[in-house]
C-alpha cells in the first residue's frame, strides 16, 4: 500500500478506529470512540423492522448521469432513503450513489457495494481513485460507492466553519493538565456538537450505523440484486457486521479487512488503540535500530513541547496525529524517520503538513467536514458519555501502555461525546449472523487502528460458520492491495466463491 492510498483512503476513513475523528478542536483524535449500533432498540430513531419498507422507495428507479470530477466510465445517480426507519413512508434523505459497470458483462455477478471507513468517508470520492486496486473485481461487479447518510453530498454534516476550526486547534490542549485546561477541552467538544444541532440538527438523530446498514439493503434492492455483495474497509466492517446481523438471509459474499472489534465499549476500543498504535510504533523503532522503549519516550519529550510553525503551532495533538498517520502503511515509516529528525532539529513543518493531510485542512486553511459526519455517527451510535474523571482515571494504564499515545487517547473517550445533543444508541454487539453465508474477516498482526484481535473477536461474534477468520502477518491499516496472498484469498472468494479454511494465514 502506498503512503498515497494511506491518506487518501485509510486516513480518509479514518484515523484509529474509527478514522479522522474531531476532538472538537480542529485536531484529529486518534482515538475517537465508536460502539457497534443496537439495531432493535425502540427509543432510536432507526429501529423498525428489518423488513419494513416504503412501496415507493423500493420500485425507484435511479437516474444515472456522468460524475463532475470522475472519468467517463463512472455514473452517479441518488437513492432516497427513510429519514426515519421507523416511519418508512415519511420524509426521505438523499443518499449519493456512483457506479463503474463490470467490464465482462457475460460473466458479471451483481453489485460490489463498498465503505472505505470513517465513518465518515466518502465513497462517491474514494472508489474512483482506488478503482485500479479492485481492477480484478470490476470484470465481474458493478462497483458501487455511496456516501452514507450525514456524509459529503447525503445530506453531510456540517458542525463549524473553517475560521472555527482553526481557532479551536490553535487554543485547546488536547492532553489538559489543569482545571482550567479541562474545562476548556470539555467547553469546547460541547460547543462542537451545538454547532452541529445548529447546522444539521435535522439529520444528526437519523445517523447511526443501524440505519445506515437498513439504507444499503434497500440499495442492494433498487440496484435488482438478490443479495448484497459488499467490502468494508475498517469502520465499514462495523457497517458489514451491522448488515449481518440485521439482514442474515441476504448476505452475499461479504469481506471485512481492518476488523473493528464489536464487543468493545468507548474505553475498550480505546484501549485496544493505544496498544495497536504503540506496538505499530515499536514495529518502526525496531526497523530502524532503536530500543522501543528508548525511543519512544525520545518522541513523547519531542512532542509534547510545541514548536512554532509560521504563524501555527505543532501541538501535542498535532504532532500525535502527524506521527499516527506514518503508522498506516509501512511505506510512511520513511516519512516518519524525516518529520521526527527534522523537529528534533527544531522544524515542526514536515510533521504539520502530514497532521494537516489527515485533518483535511488545505494550504488555504479550509477544512473538510469528513470529522464533523464522523463525530455525527460516533455519537449517534452509543449512549455512552465517559465524564473526565472517567478519562483521568484511566491515564495511569494508558500512559504505561503508550507514552506516545496513552494520554492522548484517554482524553478523548471524554471529550469525543462531551455535550453532545442527541441521546445514542444504547450499545449491544450487533454483529451475530447466524444462517447467514460466509463472511470473510482479515486480520492484519500489526494494523496500528483496528487491531487483530478486532478481527478475531468479529469472526467468533458472527457465528460458527459464518465469520471465516483470515490472518495476515505484516504491518498496516488493511491487507487487500498490500498483501499478494490475502489479495489472491479475497478475489477467489468475491469471483469463484471459494471460501477459505478458518484461520487460513498470509504472510
Amino acid at each position: 500500500m502506498s503512503i498515497r492510498r494511506c491518506l487518501t483512503v485509510l486516513a480518509v476513513g479514518g484515523l484509529l478506529v474509527t478514522g479522522c475523528a474531531d476532538t472538537g478542536t480542529g485536531t484529529a483524535s486518534p482515538g475517537s470512540p465508536s460502539s457497534p449500533s443496537s439495531p432493535g432498540s425502540p427509543s432510536s430513531p432507526a429501529s423498525a423492522s428489518a423488513s419494513g419498507r416504503s412501496p415507493a422507495l423500493a420500485s425507484q428507479r435511479l437516474d444515472w448521469k456522468r460524475c463532475e470530477g470522475a472519468g467517463d466510465e463512472w455514473r452517479c445517480a441518488t437513492v432516497k432513503v427513510p429519514r426515519d426507519h421507523a416511519k418508512p413512508d415519511g420524509a426521505t434523505l438523499p443518499v449519493a450513489l456512483i457506479r463503474k459497470e463490470a467490464t465482462d458483462r457475460k460473466r458479471r455477478i451483481g453489485s460490489l457495494l463498498f465503505n472505505f471507513g470513517g465513518p465518515g468517508a466518502s465513497g462517491v470520492d474514494t472508489l474512483p481513485q482506488l478503482s485500479g486496486e479492485y481492477a480484478s473485481l470490476g470484470r465481474r461487479y458493478d462497483l458501487v460507492g455511496f456516501d452514507p447518510r450525514g456524509v459529503g453530498r447525503s445530506s453531510g454534516v456540517v458542525c463549524r466553519d473553517d475560521a472555527e476550526q482553526a481557532a479551536a486547534e490553535a487554543r485547546i490542549d488536547t492532553t489538559p493538565d489543569t482545571p482550567a485546561e479541562e474545562a476548556a477541552y470539555l467547553e469546547d467538544a460541547a460547543d462542537f456538537g451545538a454547532g452541529c444541532a445548529r447546522r444539521s440538527g435535522a439529520v444528526i438523530p437519523y445517523t447511526t450505523t443501524s440505519a445506515t446498514a437498513r439504507d444499503m439493503d434497500l440499495i442492494r434492492q433498487v440496484l435488482g440484486d438478490e443479495k448484497l455483495h459488499y467490502f468494508g474497509i475498517s469502520y465499514g466492517t462495523q457497517l458489514g457486521g451491522a448488515y449481518a446481523h440485521l439482514f442474515p438471509g441476504r448476505v452475499g459474499r461479504l469481506v471485512l479487512d481492518a476488523v473493528v472489534d464489536p464487543t468493545a465499549d468507548t474505553a475498550g476500543h480505546a484501549r485496544h488503540q493505544t496498544v495497536g498504535f504503540q506496538r505499530a510504533l515499536d514495529n518502526y523503532l525496531r526497523s530502524t535500530g532503536q530500543e522501543p522503549g528508548a525511543g519512544s519516550a525520545r518522541i513523547a519529550r519531542l512532542h509534547a513541547a510545541p514548536l512554532a510553525v509560521g504563524d501555527r503551532r505543532l501541538t501535542e495533538g498535532l504532532a500525535t496525529t502527524g506521527i499516527a498517520v506514518t503508522l498506516y502503511a509501512e511505506s510512511g515509516w520513511p516519512l516518519l524517520t524525516q518529520a521526527l529528525a527534522a523537529a528534533e532539529g527544531g522544524d515542526g513543518g514536515p510533521l504539520l503538513r502530514l497532521a494537516d493531510a489527515y485533518n483535511d485542512r488545505d494550504e488555504r486553511g479550509r477544512y473538510a467536514t469528513r470529522s464533523h459526519s464522523q463525530r455525527a455517527i460516533s455519537c449517534a451510535d452509543s449512549s455512552e458519555r465517559p465524564t473526565a474523571a472517567e478519562a483521568k482515571a484511566l491515564l495511569p494504564e494508558f500512559r504505561r501502555l503508550s507514552p506516545v499515545f496513552g494520554a492522548f487517547l484517554a482524553w478523548d473517550t471524554a471529550g469525543w461525546c462531551a455535550g453532545w445533543p442527541v441521546e445514542g444508541e444504547a450499545r449491544t454487539p450487533a454483529a451475530s449472523a447466524q444462517g447467514a453465508a460466509p463472511v470473510l474477516v482479515v486480520g492484519t498482526t500489526g494494523d496500528p487502528a483496528t487491531p487483530y484481535e478486532g478481527a478475531e473477536r468479529m469472526a467468533r461474534e458472527l457465528g460458527e460458520g459464518v465469520g471465516i477468520l483470515v490472518t495476515n502477518k505484516g504491518e498496516g491499516h488493511g491487507a487487500y492491495g498490500t498483501s499478494a496472498c490475502v489479495t489472491r484469498t479475497v478475489d477467489a472468494y468475491l469471483l469463484d466463491g471459494k471460501v477459505p479454511a478458518y484461520g487460513t494465514t498470509c504472510g
